[in-house]
């Protein structure tokens, strides 16, 4: 938490939409691996909020996860 809290804020919005980007314009195990990376980054970013949040909020995560990981796993057996 200590180096996220060092680097600029813009460079985790900018990595977000770089792995957002691979996710959807790649084909295959790429794009699948970038949206995969992103739902774990999210999944740790939930973890760490999850006693602060009310139970709407722990629903949006879990709901954002679940359809992140779809469309993982869409990506990546599109090929089959």
């Amino acid at each position: 938490m200590v180096f996220l809290h060092r680097i600029p804020r813009w460079t985790l919005l900018a990595a977000v939409f770089v792995l957002l980007a691979i996710g959807m314009i790649g084909t295959g195990w790429v794009a699948a691996a970038g949206l995969l990376v992103l739902a774990a980054a999210l999944a740790w970013f939930a973890y760490l909020n999850w006693p602060a949040l009310d139970g709407s909020g722990r629903i949006l995560r879990i709901v954002t996860l679940v359809v992140l990981v779809g469309f993982a796993v869409g990506r990546g057996i599109e090929r089959f």
